[in-house]
């Protein structure tokens, strides 16, 4: 006979916080339209288009998949601290730099905490915080000026919330406008009690871009993703680097066994071969460079970028993406970065970007 008890109910904050809206293209998505993905040419991941570095898929076959991983990576921890310069004890490998946002809300918010939300943004920041029961307010850069970043702006904002957390990323996804590191060192300074996390994913598509770690401030952590320079979105690999506290504090609630033994093979690897995702981070930024040169000379505006991921003003986003898929070719409709007449694309080798200016030119016609 069932119960007329109602079930247990979850923590409020998890029933009034929604998932977020990420825009990259799905199998549902591909069946419903009768698509096989090897069809599709994805211009909606900000991910290297030249892929994994030459020897990852050989690492691969490598690992023992029967024996658990080394619970504390420690192997690809002294090889990512040899390649940020920094001491092991001060980095943390995890499940991407999602899983990491996800155990700095739960390491250091509690209900009613503030979280800073510098935007528009990656929409896994404020919902992180949101799931913890901490308030968020945002400070959102506009498109009337290129999305410019007003160092003045935030600090009044900041000075107003007192927040426990602030989010950022350097550069800025989906904007690719970078932080003034000067006036980041400034904002740290004010709010010795907030810890600043900087998300440096796409730093490394910058020629000359220079990371927060060169501030050495106690309340900075930064995250990386192996996920987007190294490519390797399908196993799942980042890491935080900053104070030794805050790393230990994101340990203590990591969950075991959080970086598989393929992501750690794959991370060791492609750590080795740093010469060949840098020549291929360097074409990336030619391609991206001649992918806006083609657009502005068929009169499209697409907004200034210091990454290979712009943002493209359009009268309909979903119109254009929908337009964009049924010819194979996919782009980031921005709607859920509450851009809805924008999309964002990150510019592929030379051939892939050519069959996106001749689809761009059928779905507007």
């Amino acid at each position: 006979m069932p119960s007329s008890f109602p079930p247990p109910q979850p923590r409020p904050a998890i029933l009034q916080t929604p998932r977020e809206v990420h825009g990259a293209i799905t199998p549902a998505e591909l069946a419903r339209l009768g698509m096989d993905p090897g069809q599709v040419i994805d211009f909606s991941a900000n991910i290297n288009p030249y892929g994994p570095a030459p020897g990852v898929r050989s690492a691969l076959t490598q690992v023992a998949i029967a024996a658990y991983p080394d619970p504390e990576a420690r192997n690809l921890r002294q090889a990512l601290a040899e390649h940020v310069r920094q001491p092991p004890a001060r980095i943390l490998p995890g499940h991407g730099a999602s899983e990491l946002i996800w155990l700095i809300a739960l390491a250091f918010l509690d209900p009613g905490d503030r979280a800073a939300v510098l935007g528009p943004t990656y929409g896994e920041y404020a919902r992180a915080a949101r799931l913890m029961g901490a308030q968020t307010v945002s400070w959102l850069a506009s498109p009337d000026d290129d999305f410019a970043v007003h160092p003045d702006a935030i600090a009044q904002m900041l000075g107003r919330v007192q927040p426990r957390l602030v989010f950022l990323c350097h550069p800025n996804n989906p904007t690719g406008q970078p932080y003034p590191l000067g006036a980041l060192a400034q904002w740290a300074a004010a709010h010795p009690t907030a810890l600043f996390v900087v998300d440096e994913a796409y730093l490394p598509f910058l020629a000359d871009g220079r990371s927060a770690l060169s501030l050495e401030a106690s309340n900075i952590l930064v995250l990386r993703s192996m996920t987007k320079d190294h490519a390797l979105a399908g196993l799942r690999l980042g890491y935080a680097v900053g104070p030794d506290a805050v790393i230990d504090a994101l340990a203590q609630v990591q969950p075991p066994w959080s970086v598989h033994a393929m992501a750690q093979a794959a991370g060791l690897a492609s750590l080795a071969a740093q010469s060949w995702v840098d020549a291929s981070l360097a074409q990336v930024r030619e391609d991206a460079r001649a992918l806006r040169r083609a657009l502005r000379a068929l009169g499209w505006r697409p907004h200034p970028s210091a990454t290979h991921f712009f943002l493209l003003p359009v009268e309909d986003g979903v119109q254009v993406r929908e337009g964009l898929l049924r010819q194979g070719v996919v782009v980031r409709d921005a709607a859920s970065f509450g851009l809805p007449g924008h999309v964002r694309i990150a510019a592929r080798t030379p051939a892939e970007n050519a069959r996106l200016l001749e689809a761009l030119g059928r779905a507007i016609a």
